[in-house]
């Protein structure tokens, strides 16, 4: 008697927390599949893929954060090999994905960065690490800015991401979606979000590459924001959270290397 062996894909909705440009797929080879991934975005994803599977052994096991570079078409992800050729098989996934190398925990600690704004200023730290409002347990830094404010690139990187359509706040975390930002992508894996521009107050694209000190915006007073500021965070992007650096800027004449400390005035001569 001849026996025949069905062969069952059934797949359920992918399952992308985000709107990072990221797509995976599968081709079949002998005796199962290979499961590959696109990633459009200009800096690494991490993706973390949940397979329900019969009769299918997924390679290196289940469950694990891949990382996908930046700019890659077709990164081979993981393989899914039939256990029993004698009987049917079928797989379904979804996954979760963010921006960043989830394993890299290497960054460079004695980078000096410039203070994000034009020679001859000066501003206020008003709110630092770890600060009362917004900062409990997050290393970023508030600098008080009028609007329109000439925002710099603190360091060079790749542009990943752009928000400036929006034109609304308030001084409750339910206005944070309205918070217009830039995210830029630091060559030692690290990223910076720079926060609260301007509507339409962005002067680069997803893509751009930027230098030290080039004009990347305007501040503003948008999304999570009870007064015209700029927000800076410095980070290490994980799949489930951000690991907030604290970063060294120098100051004054250029000459001086230091943490900016909150309610502290800083100025720019370099």
């Amino acid at each position: 008697m001849k026996q025949t062996i069905f062969t069952f894909l059934l797949f359920l909705p992918l399952f992308c927390f985000s709107d990072h440009k990221l797509t995976i797929y599968y081709e079949e080879i002998e005796g199962g599949y290979e499961i590959y991934a696109d990633n459009l975005e200009y800096s690494p994803l991490s993706v973390k893929v949940d397979f329900t599977t019969t009769n299918l052994n997924v390679e290196g096991g289940n469950n694990n954060i891949y990382v996908v570079p930046a700019s890659t078409k077709k990164q081979l992800l993981t393989t899914l090999q039939v256990a029993n050729n004698k009987k049917s098989y079928q797989f379904s996934y979804q996954y979760f994905t963010n921006y960043g190398d989830h394993h890299d925990d290497d960054y460079d600690e004695d980078f000096e960065y410039h203070l994000p704004f034009e020679t001859n200023q000066k501003y206020e730290i008003y709110q630092g690490y770890n600060g009362n409002f917004s900062h409990q347990n997050e290393n970023s830094i508030d600098f008080t800015m009028p609007e329109g404010t000439k925002v710099l690139a603190a360091r060079a990187g790749t542009v990943v991401k752009v928000v400036d359509e929006f034109n609304k706040n308030c001084g409750s975390q339910k206005c944070e979606k309205y918070n217009n930002y830039i995210l830029i992508y630091h060559n030692d894996g690290s990223f910076a979000q720079y926060i609260h521009l301007q509507k339409n107050g962005a002067e680069v694209k997803a893509g751009n590459k930027v230098k030290q000190d080039e004009l990347i915006g305007y501040s503003g007073n948008t999304g999570w924001s009870n007064g015209p500021h700029l927000h800076l965070s410095i980070f290490m992007q994980k799949l489930n959270n951000r690991n907030t650096l604290e970063t060294n800027f120098l100051t004054g004449n250029g000459d001086t290397l230091e943490l900016l400390k909150e309610n502290e005035v800083y100025s720019r001569n370099y």
